[in-house]
Formats: structure tokens, C-alpha cells, sequence
């Protein structure tokens, strides 16, 4: 299901701190949300040094294993903070294998595409090529836009643009956008999408709201800032991406959009759905076509690389300083259970003990999950990768697991103790 299916109920909430547990569970809804190339050089060996193995920290690896033990079939992860770099993976690899996921395989990320799209806009404004506050529609006249809507508000969310992977209805029911669930997803799990068809389907619903008077999280912005990005600078998304952060950052495990086939070591992920039949079955969608969400989910990268990227971002080394402020200024309209908003990334306090971390976290439409988070300084990040397998998770162990796994990380392991920082009971 799309993130946006998550996020739309919620546009409204607003909460000016969130605890340790809100937080874990907005997480985890998030993480549970169902959202050709040549080989590339990432095999463990080079891609994970030896003293990153992790032996000397346990905990790490014990609160990744409570994660698998939840319900998913693998997960790797990496961690970096003062300490060093850690990284390790627990489960399988695949169904009917006891091979566990390469350390630093490749994944599907999702909505962790985001936060590389809004990077390249804000280089673009930092090198006077858009305007933040300008209309889109005076770089990409062809779609008719309502002139209210500026590069601002595809980055924010706040466009008022359906969702064309769908919505909620008033009443919370799902209108549903283009097949993105369920049998008719994975009968149409190799169609490919043209951005420009994905936006006029979004265009060709009312729109939630007037441009700038509400927050509602849509896959359509991100896919217009794709175009944005093509048309301003002549290149496609790929051409672009390589020129301004891939190739800058050495980001050799990222291909960005991403491809039918992964193109390197990877483990699988798993879809569960009900047939005509109302029958469930489970099948493997490590090949799928990402193209359903150009520009807004359709990354694939590495855990490796999730942190080079998110670390540098962070640290000042991609945007100058005032466009990462504005970066990091969340709209009060997007507070709620999953954080703040920004331009393209989420702002959240995790309570007592912890501070505040940056993210945006991912589910691709299916069978993987990503997380991208970090301190604002860059220092300490956490980057992971889950799979599904053959099992529903178990919706009340996970949040636990991942509150645990939040405080070893952002709380030095202690944090939590007090009642407002506890898991719910």
C-alpha cells in the first residue's frame, strides 16, 4: 500500500512533541506498509570491513534478530555513531534457504526515494535554475497547473494534488488510484508507467485541497519534481542523479530509477495477498517494475549507501545552509504520528534522552521496507533493509522490537526508562 494511505488520515493531527513510543509506532507503521543494469561492485567482502562485523556489539544484532522474529523473513542493517561502523543482517535470504541477506545487498526503498528527488530540486535553487516559491507551472506549462502550486509545495506535500496511488474518502474509506494492492497489483506488476501518465491520473482527480491551505502526503509531487528536474536541466533522472550526488558520493550500490531485476547480491522479498478466490498466497516480487512510483519510491540502493548519503546530507556537504534549514522545516499541518514534514524528510523528537532524528523511511509496493534515519548532524545514522516472507508480522511484537532497536541507537540504550518514554503496555 502507499505511504500516502498512511499518512492521508492523519494530515491533520496536529502534535508538537512526539514520545519514544509514537514515534516507534509511526515507524512501524510505516515499515509495514505493503509502498536491466550491469552488476554492480557490492559483494560483502568489499563492501563491509572486517571490524564492521559487529561481534563486539550483540545488542545490536539481538535487537535486529527481535525485528525478524516479529514476522519477517530477513533483515540487514548498519549502523554508524561514534563507536564506528557496524553492520550486520539475521534471517534468511530466501524462502526454503538458510543463507541469511547479504550484509550489504541491494534492496527496493520506497519512499526513501524522496529525500534524493528534494536534494537535486534544492541544488537547483541553490544554482538559480527554480525558484522554491515559483509555480511549477512555468517549467512544465504542459499539465495545466493551478498556478498557486510552487516548487515548495511538491517537496512539502502541501500541493493539494491527489495521490495517484489513491487516497482516503471522508468517510476513511480507500479510494483506490492505479492498481497498487492486491490481486490486481501483482497481475500488473511488470506494466511500465510514464511519469507523465502517473501525473495526469493524479490530475485527473479533484484535488484534496487548494494549493498551500493543507498537508496531504502524495506520490504525484515527487513525480512532478522528477519532470521538474528533467526539463530544467535537459537530462534524464538518471543522468542528473549520477551527476550531483552518485558520482560525488561514490554511491556505486544506487540505481536511480530503479530496474525490473536488482543488479547485485540482494535478498527476496515476498507478497501476501488474497486470489479471486479469497484464497491467500504468497509469491516471490523480488522483480517487479518500479516505474508506478517515478521520482516518489522507485530507488534501489544499500544500506552503505543510505548512510554515505543521509550522513553527507546531514552534515552539510550536499545543500548550503539555508536550503537545508528549509530542508528541515517541518509545515504544522504535516505534525502527527509519523513526525513532521519538511521538504522531503520527516522531523522527529524521540522523546527524553534521545533528540531529535531525521528521516524518511520507505516500503516499496511490495515485499521490502527501508529505514533511513539520522542525528542532524550526521554523525550517528541507522540504515536497514527488512523483508517479507510467508508470515503476517505480528503487529503488536514489531513496534516493541523496533522501540528497543530506537533506543540502542538514538538513546544510548538507556533511554525509555521514564513513563513517557515506555512502549505502550
Amino acid at each position: 500500500m502507499s505511504e500516502s494511505l498512511h499518512t492521508a488520515k492523519n494530515n491533520r493531527v496536529r502534535t508538537p512533541r512526539m514520545s519514544l513510543p509514537v514515534a516507534v509506532t509511526a515507524l512501524a507503521a510505516a515499515l509495514l506498509a505493503g509502498a536491466a543494469a550491469p552488476a554492480l561492485a557490492t559483494s560483502d567482502s568489499k563492501a563491509v570491513p572486517k571490524a564492521a562485523a559487529g561481534q563486539d556489539r550483540p545488542e545490536l544484532q539481538k535487537a535486529m534478530q527481535a525485528i525478524v522474529d516479529a514476522g519477517f523473513l530477513g533483515m540487514q542493517m548498519r549502523v554508524n555513531d561514534e563507536r564506528g561502523e557496524w553492520a550486520g543482517s539475521t534471517g534468511k535470504r530466501k524462502l526454503g534457504a538458510n543463507a541469511k541477506p547479504p550484509t550489504n545487498g541491494l534492496f527496493r526503498a520506497g519512499s526513501s526515494t524522496k529525500p534524493f528527488i528534494a536534494t537535486v530540486v534544492l541544488q537547483l535553487v541553490a544554482d538559480g535554475k527554480i525558484g522554491l516559491d515559483a509555480p511549477v507551472a512555468d517549467y512544465l506549462p504542459t499539465f495545466k497547473l493551478d498556478r498557486r502550486i510552487t516548487v515548495r509545495m511538491l517537496l512539502q506535500h502541501t500541493s493539494g494534488l491527489y495521490a495517484y496511488t489513491g487516497e482516503f474518502r471522508p468517510d476513511g474509506s480507500v479510494e483506490p488510484g492505479i492498481p497498487a494492492t492486491g490481486k490486481e497489483w501483482v497481475d500488473n506488476r511488470f506494466k511500465t508507467y510514464q511519469p507523465e501518465e502517473l501525473v495526469r491520473f493524479g490530475l485527473s482527480r479533484p484535488a484534496r485541497f487548494e494549493p498551500g491551505t493543507g498537508w496531504s502526503y502524495s506520490n504525484t509531487n515527487y513525480t512532478l519534481a522528477q519532470l521538474l528536474i528533467e526539463k530544467v536541466t535537459g537530462h534524464s533522472i538518471a543522468e542528473e542523479m549520477k551527476r550531483r550526488i552518485l558520482r560525488p558520493l561514490k554511491l556505486r550500490g544506487t540505481v536511480m530509477p530503479g530496474t525490473t531485476n536488482i543488479p547485485g547480491p540482494h535478498a527476496h522479498g515476498y507478497y501476501r495477498y488474497q486470489d479471486a478466490a479469497d484464497q491467500w498466497k504468497v509469491i516471490d516480487v523480488t522483480r517487479q517494475n518500479p516505474s508506478m512510483t517515478a521520482g516518489a519510491g522507485d530507488i534501489i540502493s544499500t544500506t552503505k549507501d543510505f548512510h554515505t548519503f543521509f550522513s553527507a546530507l546531514n552534515s552539510g556537504k550536499l545543500l548550503p545552509a539555508r536550503l537545508l534549514a528549509e530542508m528541515r522545516k517541518p509545515h504544522p499541518d504535516s505534525a502527527g504520528i509519523f513526525g513532521s514534514y519538511g521538504l522531503g524528510l520527516y522531523v522527529q523528537d524521540l522523546g527524553p534522552g534521545c533528540g531529535t532524528v531525521l528521516n524518511h523511511n520507505g516500503s516499496a509496493t511490495a515485499g521490502y521496507a527501508a529505514a533511513m534515519i539520522s542525528t542532524p548532524d550526521g554523525k550517528t545514522t541507522l540504515t536497514a533493509s527488512i523483508t517479507y516472507g510467508d508470515a503476517a508480522p505480528d503487529l503488536a511484537a514489531f513496534p516493541k522490537a523496533l522501540d528497543n532497536l530506537l533506543k540502542e541507537v538514538f538513546c544510548g540504550g538507556q533511554a525509555g526508562a521514564t513513563d513517557e518514554a515506555k512502549p505502550a503496555q
